[in-house]
């Protein structure tokens, strides 16, 4: 579970027998590392003293609207902007009947009605209140303005009568918010898509062309990319190679088959071409098998080149698009060629007429060429080392 450590959270303490737990949630918040502002409201304040908020809380406690002493700093305004979400606890039917209905008559409504951050409502009161139509309608009100419902729980009322509208415990509240921060970062995680492996084109439904790239280069810079916290797809022609289950694996055949799923991949911060596509295929395949003869004639036209049209197409352009180029001779010439016509930002070039290096090895030796003119040599290392390297280098430029 994700912990709380530089959180900033705002917690507003309103009126009712359940403001005793919010002392509970402050010290939960502060034990994980979460940093806490709160806001004690005027019928809080008769539950819980500030003396006793701000000892825990290691801060000042705020109350009125209008202070001589603070509000050049305009509060309702500063307080919500400097909450990563705000946590309304012991939530009151007054407060979500204000908070539903636009009403902003103190320090706590009018922060709430001010922020432009996630707040978290949770409910207690009787029964009967809670169960109350109008206040149903408030509810769904707060809902549709996505605020977020903890509770309330099912249980014994302090005024002795059992039912909903019990205030939900303060380590389930703080699980919640735990959850919701877990959730953010995986949302915005960097996206990264990898293409790997060669394709297949057909000629006829037992033949095709097709070239001797492993893919193991590739599934390796998408397992780096995997534990440096990047959300990865890896799109792959066949190979016998085996993926974490947490990336994104989308098997293909043909050069076509890649470039739709690339663009059905699409948006992503980084895209890696490493797959060793077709240039061309048949411009007819036979449908059934070509039985053997002395010669046959295979006419062949080009496939779309998917580094130069994503390269190429500004609304699809990720932040980064790394090519890639396997030569067997004038390896710099032809690399720097490459990343002047496709438009790409970088190319990594290896020569693959050297066995050791070569598209079955686990071993590699590339050159990263840039276009400000600058080549980077990463010297025979394992495909996983030059992994490490290549997405460190990715990293820093996204940074």
């Amino acid at each position: 579970m994700i912990n709380l450590n530089n959180k900033k959270i705002l917690l507003i303490i309103c009126g009712g027998i359940a403001a005793y737990k919010s002392l509970e949630i402050i010290r939960l918040l502060k034990k994980d590392g979460a940093s806490i502002k709160t806001i004690l409201t005027k019928s809080g304040a008769k539950f819980v003293t500030p003396l006793s908020v701000t000892s825990l809380s290691q801060s000042k406690v705020y109350q009125d609207l209008f202070s001589i002493e603070d509000e050049a700093e305009m509060d309702h305004i500063s307080l919500s902007r400097w909450a990563d979400l705000i946590l309304i606890a012991p939530a009151t039917a007054n407060t979500i009947s204000k908070l539903a209905n636009g009403n902003s008559d103190d320090l706590a409504s009018t922060v709430a009605l001010a922020s432009n951050k996630k707040i978290f409502i949770t409910p207690a009161m009787n029964v009967r209140m809670w169960e109350h139509q109008s206040t149903k309608q408030n509810i769904a009100k707060l809902k549709s303005y996505n605020y977020e419902l903890i509770g309330p729980e099912i249980g014994d009322m302090a005024c002795g009568e059992y039912g909903e509208g019990k205030m939900t415990e303060p380590k389930e509240i703080v699980n919640k918010l735990k959850i919701y921060f877990k959730n953010l970062k995986i949302k915005n995680k960097l996206k990264a898509i990898v293409t790997a492996g060669p394709t297949k084109e057909y000629i006829d439904p037992v033949r095709y062309i097709s070239n001797k790239s492993s893919g193991k280069q590739g599934y390796e810079i998408a397992k780096c990319l995997l534990k440096k916290g990047f959300e990865t797809t890896l799109i792959s022609g066949p190979t016998n190679l085996e993926i974490n289950n947490d990336i994104n694996l989308i098997k293909v055949e043909t050069a076509e088959e890649m470039f739709q799923s690339t663009l059905e991949s699409l948006p992503a911060d980084v895209a890696i071409f490493s797959a060793a596509v077709c240039d061309y295929k048949l411009k007819k395949t036979s449908k059934i098998k070509i039985k053997k003869q002395d010669e046959i004639n295979l006419e062949l036209e080009k496939n779309v080149d998917i580094l130069d049209y994503v390269s190429n197409h500004n609304s699809l352009k990720p932040k980064l698009v790394v090519g890639f180029a396997a030569e067997t001779n004038d390896l710099e010439n032809y690399a720097k060629k490459k990343l002047d016509e496709k438009n790409c930002d970088w190319i990594v070039a290896n020569d693959v007429s050297n066995e050791t290096i070569g598209f079955d090895s686990d071993f590699n030796e590339v050159s990263i060429f840039y276009k400000n003119k600058k080549i980077d040599r990463l010297k025979y290392k394992s495909k996983s080392e030059i992994s490490n390297e290549l997405v460190k280098k990715i990293i820093d430029y996204l940074n």
